[in-house]
Parts: C-alpha cells; structure tokens; sequence
C-alpha cells in the first residue's frame, strides 16, 4: 500500500505527537510512525 506525505513523523511521543499537531494545522499531509502506542507515557500513563 503506498502512502504519501509531506511530513514524515518519526515517533509520537512528547516531541513527536505535537511535531504531527502542528504540521496538520500549517495544512501539511503528515505520516506519523510509531511501534507501539501513540503518546508513549505521558499519554497512556495509568492513574490508578
């Protein structure tokens, strides 16, 4: 399957994510890759 981008993000963690945020906002086509979940720990952090 073939994508296209202008931006290419890699990683979302706390650089990342807003990276991607911001590209889409300035009316960029973004790929953002990551190998697990989108965040990494600031996001997904339990709060138990």
């Amino acid at each position: 399957m073939a994508r296209h981008a202008e931006v290419l993000v890699i990683g979302a963690g706390p650089g990342g994510y807003p990276a991607a945020i911001r590209a889409v906002q300035l009316g960029k086509k973004v790929l953002l890759v990551e190998w697990d979940r989108l965040g990494v720990e600031c996001l997904n952090a339990s709060t138990d």
